[in-house]
């Protein structure tokens, strides 16, 4: 008998209201995980950013992503034994979503090497030359945005 998949929540959030679980992921993700210094994870984006969360049926957070106000998506992390599950997909989603609904044209973010085809496959296009972010090589990525509710559809006959 097949075990049904665990049902997955991602939803934006406040950061005065989940800056303790979107912490939690960061510091394992990025500073515990791939030992990214302290004082370059935590800026001072975050009050001012969109936030995303992932969380499973019992509000465990296994991902976050947040938006910046200029259109940069950036600290998509999720938690080792969730990747691969599709949760950083809905993550990204989720930010893409909330940057049209902003009227955003397009967005931008800095992708470690590693994840270049993961972006790639959401539209994302590098440019630029790879860089050092963190310790950690990364090219910068853009992608154009459709409008929110834009339909794809050709001309309408009259």
């Amino acid at each position: 008998m097949m075990t049904p998949e665990p049902e997955i929540r991602t939803r934006r959030v406040a950061w005065h209201t989940h800056a303790h679980a979107l912490r939690h992921i960061r510091e394992v993700v990025f500073i515990i995980e791939q030992k990214v210094p302290r004082e370059e994870e935590w800026d001072d984006q975050d009050e001012g950013s969109q936030h995303f969360i992932a969380e499973d049926q019992d509000g465990h957070a296994l991902g976050c992503a947040r938006l910046l106000p200029t259109g940069q998506i950036g600290r998509m992390a999720v938690l080792r034994e969730q990747r691969g599950s599709g949760i950083g997909r809905r993550l990204l989603e989720a930010a893409l979503e909330e940057a049209r609904t902003q009227g955003m044209r397009e967005v931008f973010l800095h992708a470690q090497t590693h994840a270049l085809e993961f972006y790639r496959k959401s539209g994302f296009v590098p440019y630029g030359d790879e860089f050092m972010e963190a310790g950690i090589p990364h090219r910068e990525m853009m992608r154009t945005l459709e409008p929110s509710g834009a339909t794809l559809s050709g001309p309408a006959n009259g």
